[in-house]
């Protein structure tokens, strides 16, 4: 085992083996969903949250390892390595540490220090270091040459050094460090010349803040960096700075003596000049960087339950995109998701045909036997939805309010053109809102994660890491579903485990040249879909009504012959083991076991034979808004009413109660228990019973309990 596996094992209390085959499994290019369902026995039961934070952490000690290979090479250069130096270097995987090593011999632009050198000051620093000198300004006297025109330029040049010295020594630095992380404190200002603007209004609460570093949570660290950015704010991390400068100087001043107070002055300036500024700066990244991580964590699990919300099914929808002046755009759907037709209707004010509205309804209905209805919820979605539920038809017809975040970005995307080249954009809007019922996931692909909008200052993390995490939640979502091989979209299959965009879109070119697929063996007829890509993602697509009942299932092909090894020795069929129970129970696990397949994989085709396809999503639910609440001026303090769930962040949920206005259920408020993390008590889309704590007209905020 190398010793990246250790490190990692020991960092997340690991076993060894488990980590070392995880690494194996990705260096042989398998995906986390492939590794963490059929490779069980390998990982030892390793999750998919074990085994993405293994490969995190895999990441991060190759950037450290690279970055060793040029403080060594640097170091190495300059005829300054040393055995002891080199084997510090090589056992050093903290990134911090490694950059304090490294910072001496780092090639720098010519500071004071380097001018000073330059001048043949080094060996003055070095005496006045060493603080034995009575008269230091007499042996000053003998540097006076070139472009040292004086005992004074002598004398400061050599201190210049001194304070470089100090700054670049770890000792110095940690001390530093262990200060601002005790007791560094975050302050916000406002900028006088923009504080009386209407933009800068939303960040009043920071025009004179502050608090310890290390209480500020990452909602509010961001809001503050973002009106730095704006221009509205300026922050600083400060701490006292005495304390700090008094240490030093008891690390590097010896006695009194004239000596002892130049080394003194240059101990503070390199402290002042050098050292604070720069940790301010190391801790002002390092926090910013963890409230990242806390935004994309929160970001990262909306999305997955967005995506794994409840589906529909395969119904005939009708969907609807409510508006005012402009109508409401309708567009009726098949089993399928396809486009049947659409019209616009004008129910609500400014036009008021709301008997015409009312026939056109029920015509299309009617016509294209739609079984459920999805309206967006956005603007005059409270009025679309009252005007269907007085609408009555020849058949029961469901109505549901479906998340719009993010349908206006499909319907202007290139994925909607290529759909609905001859469509407008509503009309594709309208669309997704009626698909995301039937199954929102499928729909949900389409769009940038960062579009939805269920995020924290997504705009405002780092950017490739917000990427990655979303994309691996998507895969995840995904795999952990299984997808439809017949059904599904280009950006759906892109999803699935070993495929990826150019595979998907050869998927669907074979689908239409050849029909659909009867069999997953036929993936391998896929042009440039190979050994290696059919392996990873055999196990997560189905085919209903296939011959073999299998490749409806989550079971892997390569493990079809024990399933058929359990019919054969029961005398009947693969299909008599998922329908009989009393088959299945007299099968004995044991028997299976071979070197590569264990319990942990006979377990799960066990449960896929008692339940082929296994959705894990939950069964959608109807919903209704409090009928005499419809405005921010209907409610009243105190108020019990019904609500949706929208959006998740740390400090707390934002709430739909029907009044074109979220309300903050803050976490304090969220049940009557201490709650760490709001997402251990409620989910997006979650149905929601809250009471009304306050109104703040001025500024459109609602503050609602969950406590009663």
């Amino acid at each position: 085992m190398n010793i990246l596996t250790k490190h990692i094992a020991q960092l997340l209390s690991l076993p060894e083996k488990g980590v070392d085959n995880v690494l194996a499994l990705l260096e042989d290019g398998c995906t986390i969903p492939f590794i963490s369902r059929y490779r069980k026995e390998r990982t030892g039961g390793l999750d998919e949250v074990q085994i993405t934070v293994i490969a995190n952490q895999n990441e991060r000690l190759q950037e450290i390892a690279k970055r060793k290979e040029t403080v060594v090479k640097t170091i190495t250069e300059s005829d300054k390595m040393t055995p002891e130096l080199k084997k510090r270097i090589d056992n050093c995987w903290d990134a911090t540490e490694l950059e304090d090593i490294y910072l001496p011999f780092k090639p720098k632009r010519r500071t004071r220090a380097q001018i000073a050198r330059e001048q043949g000051l080094e060996t003055l620093a070095t005496i006045l270091l060493m603080q034995r000198e009575n008269n230091p300004m007499q042996v000053a006297q003998r540097f006076v040459k070139g472009d040292v025109k004086d005992v004074q330029a002598a004398i400061n040049g050599a201190k210049d050094i001194i304070a470089e010295m100090v700054s670049e020594d770890e000792r110095s630095r940690n001390l530093t460090r262990n200060v601002f992380q005790r007791e560094a404190v975050i302050a916000s200002k406002a900028v006088k010349s923009k504080e009386g603007s209407e933009e800068a209004a939303k960040y009043s609460d920071y025009f004179d803040f502050s608090e310890p570093l290390k209480c500020c949570s990452s909602h509010r660290l961001l809001a503050m960096r973002r009106g730095e950015k704006e221009g509205y704010l300026r922050i600083k991390i400060t701490i006292d700075s005495s304390r700090c400068i008094q240490q030093l100087k008891r690390n590097y001043v010896q006695g009194f003596g004239k000596c002892q107070t130049l080394v003194a002055e240059a101990v503070e300036d390199g402290y002042k000049r050098l050292i604070e500024p720069s940790i301010e700066t190391e801790f002002a990244s390092l926090s910013k960087e963890k409230a990242d991580e806390e935004a994309i964590k929160v970001f990262a699990e909306n999305l997955r339950q967005l995506l794994l919300g409840a589906p529909l099914g395969q119904k005939r929808i009708m969907g609807i995109d409510p508006g005012f002046r402009t109508g409401c755009k309708v567009v009726c759907l098949d089993e399928q998701g396809n486009l049947l037709h659409h019209e616009a209707i004008f129910p609500h004010p400014p036009a008021n045909h709301r008997m015409q509205a009312t026939r056109q309804m029920q015509k299309m209905v009617e016509e294209y036997h739609v079984e459920a209805i999805a309206i967006g919820n956005g603007t005059a979605s409270r009025e679309t939805s009252s005007f269907v539920s007085d609408l009555t038809f020849s058949h029961e017809v469901q109505s549901f309010v479906v998340s719009e975040d993010g349908a206006s970005v499909y319907s202007a995307s290139k994925t909607a053109r290529e759909e609905f080249p001859n469509e407008d954009v509503t009309v594709r809007g309208a669309v997704s809102i009626g698909r995301r019922l039937m199954d929102p996931l499928a729909e949900l692909v389409k769009i940038d994660p960062k579009s939805i909008g269920v995020g924290q200052y997504q705009h405002d993390v780092d950017q490739n890491k917000l990427k990655k995490s979303l994309d691996q939640t998507v895969e995840s979502c995904v795999n952990a579903v299984g997808v439809n091989l017949n059904t599904a979209s280009r950006h759906l299959l892109m999803y699935v485990s070993g495929l990826g965009p150019a595979l998907a879109q050869n998927i669907v070119e074979y689908r239409k040249e050849k029909g659909l697929f009867s069999s997953r063996t036929q993936l391998k007829k896929v042009a440039r879909l190979g050994p290696s890509a059919y392996e990873q993602c055999a196990g997560f697509l189905r085919i209903p009504n296939a011959k073999n009942p299998l490749d409806n299932s989550a079971v892997h092909p390569e493990s079809y012959a024990i399933v058929e090894q359990m019919a054969k020795n029961l005398n009947c069929s693969v299909q008599d083991l998922i329908k009989d129970k009393t088959y299945r129970d007299k099968i004995t696990l044991e028997q299976y076991v071979t070197a590569d397949v264990g319990i942990p994989t006979l377990m799960d085709i066990m449960q896929e034979l008692e339940k082929p396809w296994r959705d894990p999503r939950q069964q959608i639910e109807t919903f209704e808004f409090d009928a005499h609440v419809k405005e921010v001026g209907d409610l009243v303090e105190g108020m019990v009413l019904p609500g949706i769930v929208t959006n998740i962040t740390n400090f707390g949920a934002f709430v739909d109660i029907g009044v074109h206005q979220d309300g903050l259920v803050h976490v304090s408020q969220l049940a009557n228990s201490f709650v760490k993390d709001p997402t251990d008590v409620v989910h997006l889309h979650q149905h929601v019973q809250v009471k009304v704590l306050e109104i703040d007209h001025r500024r459109n905020r609602i503050s609602l309990t969950m406590k009663f």
